[in-house]
């Protein structure tokens, strides 16, 4: 049993801990925010959600340990060949016009012959800023033309943030921000990213001002809703449905006081349509209180720091920059959410990393944990730094 743990947890062990405190917690909320699906379901038990939930965490922790023993250095092509895969899968979606119980589902991309939906613009965001990574990796004390900066990094971002954005602003917005931070740390010429961040948003600037004065010709655009959740935020003073979503994801967190009302014992949540989801954050502090709240804020913080702990001792250029591409996004995402649902940001629809019900950002975000691990495994002490430095002199001395 020991050797097939030291087989298996082979990445920072400090981080795997953090991970799987994570994982264990994503099941007590998500467990009683899936009874209000199943509640609207009328299908009179919660254990249906639950179990898809349980699936899904079992076969991203499997992704997630898989991946931690590929060695992170291949990661890098394979992000340059799956990159038009994405723009492929990217454009299939916005064309599939797909719907989902009567809702507007064109960020969701239906499989054909099984019943399953993948949210494509994550799996693209994560090639991206691997990609991004590796270019920075290259160019590194290179000399960067502006040719090459049309060919390797505008026309990529373009293509991923610019599908990504009509369905799904929020996402391509944090993607776009995301991309500029790893650009501007990977030493960039700031006068390029200048010119990439100016282009991208005035065609950005150019495609609203067209969706909100020819919506009905564009029926995949989610304009018009950013519109009015940008102004119920600044003005929140309707009777709309997300009006009222918002103001009872304000009342849970009240009702959860210091100490919450108890594991399952929410009852606001079957008011919130997105309580297993966007809101969940909502729900956490409703049974668990503001110490739940506040230990879940901890997680994250505690996985920052191992991945700035990571990305700071790896001794490769690549490795660093790695780590900061595939965990800076999560936390960032995270943010996002329990922003959204105490009412600092303006809805956006960012899930929970490991929290929310649902596949996609679960098995991405274990993923990108993976190839953190990855990079972690690879770390080398200062004895096998020594030890390696004299065996190269050696042979420099034999040669």
């Amino acid at each position: 049993m020991k050797n097939f743990f030291q087989k298996i947890l082979v990445g920072d062990k400090y981080l795997i801990a953090f991970i799987m405190l994570l994982a264990i917690f994503s099941l007590l909320p998500g467990f009683s925010a899936s009874s209000s699906i199943e509640y609207a379901a009328q299908t009179g038990t919660v254990f249906g959600q639950f179990g898809k939930q349980l699936a899904f965490l079992i076969i991203g922790l499997a992704i997630l340990f898989s991946v931690q023993v590929v060695d992170y250095k291949y990661i890098g092509g394979m992000a340059v060949i799956a990159l038009p895969i994405v723009v492929i899968l990217l454009i299939w979606t916005l064309l599939q016009n797909n719907s989902i119980d009567g809702a507007n589902a064109s960020r969701w991309l239906k499989i054909p012959g099984i019943p399953l939906t993948i949210q494509t613009s994550t799996f693209a965001g994560l090639v991206l800023m691997i990609y991004v990574a590796r270019y920075c990796t290259i160019i590194r004390d290179k000399k960067v033309t502006f040719l090459e900066t049309l060919i390797w990094v505008l026309l990529p971002v373009f293509a991923v943030v610019g599908l990504i954005f009509p369905a799904n602003g929020s996402t391509a917005i944090i993607l776009f921000t995301m991309v500029m931070m790893m650009l501007f740390i990977g030493g960039y010429p700031i006068k390029y990213l200048i010119v990439i961040g100016g282009i991208i948003i005035f065609c950005g600037t150019l495609f609203v001002m067209g969706a909100l004065k020819y919506g009905d010709d564009m029926p995949n655009t989610r304009v018009h809703t950013w519109k009015n959740r940008i102004e119920r935020y600044i003005d929140p003073s309707d009777n709309s449905i997300e009006e009222w979503q918002e103001t009872n994801a304000k009342a849970a967190i009240v009702e959860g006081g210091q100490f919450g009302k108890g594991p399952g014992k929410s009852a606001i949540k079957h008011t919130l349509p997105q309580a297993s989801s966007d809101f969940i954050y909502a729900v956490i502090i409703e049974e668990y209180g503001a110490i739940g709240g506040i230990a879940l804020i901890f997680i994250f913080l505690m996985i920052l720091f191992r991945i700035m702990v990571i990305a700071t001792k790896v001794h490769t250029y690549f490795g660093s920059l790695l780590v900061i591409a595939v965990g800076i996004p999560i936390i960032f995402q995270a943010v996002i959410n329990m922003g959204v649902a105490v009412g600092l940001f303006p809805t956006t629809g960012q899930p929970l990393p490991m929290i929310s019900f649902g596949g996609t950002s679960l098995w991405i975000t274990c993923l990108a944990l993976g190839i953190i691990l990855s990079v972690s495994s690879q770390i080398k002490t200062k004895e096998e730094l020594e030890t390696k430095k004299i065996s190269e002199e050696v042979i420099q001395d034999i040669a």
